[in-house]
């Protein structure tokens, strides 16, 4: 699998399943630009200690060309000069990856829109759907000069799964149904110029944030499961970054244009794995195990 001459944008790659995209991307040889909020110089309201330099490194160090560029995606005029500075750079785009959320800190579970803080809802709908939007506008237009581009809609929850589950308030729920949707919709735009749109949904993510609620890391992140059973079934940020890198890297992937996707159905596909060698497949496991009332078991699973 190679993606050696390709250029891609994983706007909203400070952390999590940007930077786990990014470095898989770059590890198949693509030249990556890492867009975010947080730089060395200046954090997001997240205050959190990634920032998109580091990811920009892992990019390079994983065998690619990484680049990190500080842009609001909910600012036109900065994604404007973003796409702009690619153009003038590489002169084309090949890979869309649209990750952009910034919520986790803004939404209320449990919460009827009566109850839940109006103002925090109607940001975190910005975040979620006018930034993905906006980028679109932007970057759309170059992609579309070659044929074979690919357009990656980030979100949480496959549209079968969102479609029948409530998905913790009205406005994460809203959140998370629409990116499934606007990457049906850009399919229709998108295949009359030879390009592919999809969305895609990691499974039970341990990001950093995740590893650092439960008080675990990376290499002993099973204790976890004590307090919270079906953690077992979770996956690396690397995970979903497998699956878009082999997305990517597949001549035939028009034919997944419009579709919902998730990486452990992709890994079951395309035959890659998680770092550890497994291939969680967290929605199937969902509705049949944790949903269902079971014990935890990854058995089958992974």
């Amino acid at each position: 699998m190679t993606l050696q001459g390709k250029v891609a944008l994983v706007a909203g790659g400070t952390r999590g399943a940007g930077r786990g995209i990014a470095v898989e991307l770059g590890a198949a040889g693509a030249t990556v630009y890492v867009t975010g909020r947080t730089t060395r110089a200046q954090q997001s309201e997240y205050a959190r200690p990634e920032t998109i330099e580091e990811t920009a490194e892992m990019v390079t160090a994983s065998g690619g060309a990484g680049i990190a560029v500080q842009v609001d995606h909910l600012v036109s005029d900065e994604v404007r000069e973003l796409i702009a500075r690619i153009r003038a750079e590489q002169g084309r785009l090949d890979i869309l990856v649209n990750d952009i959320w910034g919520g986790e800190k803004l939404f209320e579970w449990d919460k009827p829109v009566w109850d839940h803080n109006l103002e925090n809802g109607l940001r975190l709908l910005r975040l979620a759907i006018d930034t993905h939007l906006i980028t679109a506008h932007h970057a759309l237009p170059l992609m579309i000069e070659r044929p074979g581009g690919l357009l990656v809609e980030i979100t949480d929850g496959t549209a079968e799964y969102n479609a029948e589950h409530y998905r913790l308030s009205p406005f994460y729920d809203l959140a998370k149904v629409a990116v499934n949707r606007m990457a049906w919709a850009h399919a229709r735009d998108l295949a009359r110029h030879g390009a592919t749109s999809v969305s895609m949904t990691p499974g039970w993510m341990r990001s950093e944030i995740m590893l650092e609620v439960y008080g675990v890391r990376e290499d002993n992140w099973r204790e976890a499961t004590a307090q919270v059973p079906h953690f077992v079934i979770s996956e690396t940020p690397r995970f979903i970054g497998r699956a878009v890198a082999a997305l990517a890297a597949d001549p035939d992937r028009a034919r997944w244009n419009g579709q919902s996707l998730s990486s452990g159905g992709l890994a079951q596909i395309y035959g890659f794995t998680d770092l550890d060698g497994s291939r969680p497949d967290a929605w199937r496991y969902v509705p049949e195990v944790q949903d269902a009332g079971k014990p935890a078991d990854a058995t089958g699973y992974r």
